[in-house]
């Protein structure tokens, strides 16, 4: 087989290629400055002071955020979020990596998300990610696609009374600290096609013209897909198509 020489210019012409074949992550930067951002990320996930320069550098805010918007886009699992961004190289330009530099982990988004969610800033951010893409016109406003999908959560072994305080809404007093951790009080069981799940369910509102979300709610599983339809519309979608499926009928 004939070797080859890798050239200075090779990730250059590549994402020229991609460039040309209408990346959508590079159409998205062009409508959203991410560093509006930071101020938000800086200061909800500000740690103490390092009494010591040794060790690794903190994870920028922004590449992190943005990490999440493709994790977002794609319906990527953390572990895939960090095999496809080491494996593409749409993503690594959208973070603003480069060949050679170092990946953050899938368990560094993990704790990067769940600081957000500790933070209570994932609908803040969401909302003011929403409002930029609404300003700068993204949007096709040519209608909405509404669907439900469940997330599970490993199953738990209860017997039928702890089930039933359960969702009753209490925690069994005999549990110790070691065993509430690995029990999940808020998910839910449902049935669907004849297939039991438990866990959440997700809300998504899309606009139709982009794919792009425009609204969501979480929600146990047991909840009913039309329950929360009407949180999902606004004023702004009156007159104009809506897609769902057959739970949403009525």
């Amino acid at each position: 087989m004939k070797s080859y020489q890798v050239s200075f210019f090779d990730e250059s012409q590549r994402l020229a290629a991609l460039s040309r074949l209408k990346d959508p992550l590079e159409e998205l930067k062009k409508h959203i400055d991410f560093e509006m951002f930071r101020p938000i990320l800086t200061e909800a996930l500000r740690t103490a002071e390092r009494k010591s320069p040794a060790g690794r550098k903190p994870l920028d805010v922004i590449l992190m955020f943005k990490a999440l918007i493709i994790q977002r886009l794609f319906n990527l699992s953390d572990e895939q979020l960090e095999y496809q961004i080491t494996d593409r190289l749409s993503f690594t330009r959208f973070l603003g990596l480069h060949i050679g530099e170092t990946i953050p982990d899938y368990s560094s988004f993990w704790r990067f998300r769940e600081a957000l969610a500790e933070k209570g800033l994932e609908r803040e951010l969401f909302e003011c990610f929403s409002t930029k893409l609404e300003a700068d016109g993204v949007f096709a406003k040519a209608g909405s696609i509404i669907d439900a999908t469940i997330v599970e959560v490993p199953r738990q072994r209860n017997s039928r009374e702890v089930n039933a305080r359960i969702k009753a809404g209490e925690v069994p007093a005999e549990w110790d600290d070691d065993k509430r951790v690995h029990k999940d009080t808020d998910a839910r069981w449902v049935k669907k096609n004849g297939v039991n799940y438990f866990g959440y369910k997700d809300h998504i509102k899309t606009d139709a013209g982009t794919s792009l979300i425009t609204d969501y709610r979480v929600t146990v599983a047991s909840t009913h897909d039309s329950v929360v339809l009407r949180e999902l519309l606004s004023e702004a979608d009156s007159g104009k198509p809506l897609h769902a499926d057959g739970a949403y009928t009525g």
